[in-house]
């Protein structure tokens, strides 16, 4: 279920409900009062949620998660399990888009005070002209917040921080001694479409960013929340301005990220890695402990711990130089004399 610091519960609602609502067909009419609270994921689901299956590859977790209800193709009815309810649907992933946005809300800040009455302020915070701190929202003694930053409902921001002008967090949980330069944007929904029966719909984006102690994020970084968990950043990493980091993405302890580098959604890094600047990674990599990407490379599948890889697609470092050095040593013959006209 998403962090009731940070989303509203809608719930419970029908299952009659959401099948009217998302166009599915029930696999047992009867179950069309059993109420549900809210959306999952498979390995995060219960009795009270429901969930979706699109990819056969999964049956057997949905078999050991055993929800309430899940959306499903009619093809693979067969698979839920007993005492789960199958809204049989040929879109599940949108369905269930549809069923996060009737069940859960994020909450925002109101916009009647610019420091919400229920905010905790510790003994010794700085905050700047302009600054806005939702309802809930928590920050640590010694802490000092620039001009015009904006902290979210519910997000809690450790001891002895320093946040610069014009930074937003929403849906964050911050440590101690984190530094986040001027116009960085912490907890935005991460990128997420699938095709509803309108068209593109945004999927919900239900999870959140937890920044551990003593992380540099650079100006003008974006942190995405997760979709369904978190966005990590592991204590002591550095981040240089300008990075993208997406959502559901796992980054260990003391890493370094050079400006420009994109980290693509659910990708698993290591302690201790580098990247070079305007590095890519694509989603669903793991980047073992100290590996290092070289600079403009385009990582496109994993990398072993303490490898270092370049190019694009990114390979092991020497084999790269060896292909570059091949390829200008065969351009030169080309270009020799007995081809000039």
């Amino acid at each position: 279920m998403p962090d009731p610091r940070f989303f509203e519960d809608l719930g419970p609602v029908a299952l009659g409900e959401l099948a009217a609502l998302t166009g599915a067909e029930l696999s047992d009419p009867g179950a069309a009062d059993r109420s549900i609270r809210g959306v999952a994921i498979l390995s995060q689901a219960r009795a009270d949620t429901i969930t979706f299956l699109s990819d056969r590859r999964h049956v057997a977790a949905l078999a050991e998660a055993r929800p309430g209800a899940c959306f499903i193709p009619p093809k693979q009815a067969e698979a839920v399990p007993k005492g789960c309810v199958g809204l049989l649907t040929p879109s599940p992933q949108s369905a269930y888009a549809l069923a996060a946005q009737r069940l859960h809300r994020p909450r925002r800040n109101p916009g009647h005070e610019a420091v919400s009455a229920d905010a905790r302020l510790e003994e010794g915070v700085v905050l700047g002209p302009g600054v806005v701190v939702g309802p809930g929202a928590q920050i640590g003694r010694g802490t000092v917040i620039g001009p015009n930053t904006v902290i979210g409902p519910g997000v809690a921001i450790g001891r002895d921080c320093e946040i610069a002008a014009n930074v937003t967090i929403g849906f964050a949980l911050i440590g101690d001694r984190v530094r986040i330069l001027a116009g960085a944007v912490i907890g935005e929904p991460g990128f997420g479409a699938t095709v509803g029966p309108r068209g593109l719909m945004d999927i919900p984006q239900l999870g959140r960013v937890i920044l551990q102690d003593g992380v540099t994020i650079g100006a003008n970084t974006c942190v995405d929340r997760g979709a369904f968990d978190d966005t990590v950043i592991g204590e002591n990493t550095k981040i240089d301005n300008l990075v993208q980091i997406a959502h559901n993405v796992r980054v260990g302890r003391n890493c370094v990220m050079a400006a420009h580098t994109g980290i693509s959604g659910s990708v698993i890094i290591g302690d201790g890695a580098q990247f070079g600047g305007r590095a890519g990674v694509a989603d669903h990599v793991s980047i073992g402990d100290g590996a290092r990407v070289g600079a403009a490379a385009g990582v496109m599948k994993d990398i072993p711990a303490g490898e270092t890889w370049g190019g694009m697609p990114a390979r092991p470092i020497r084999k790269w130089m060896r292909e570059t050095a091949w390829l200008a040593k065969m351009a030169a013959r080309k270009e020799g004399p007995e081809n000039e006209p």
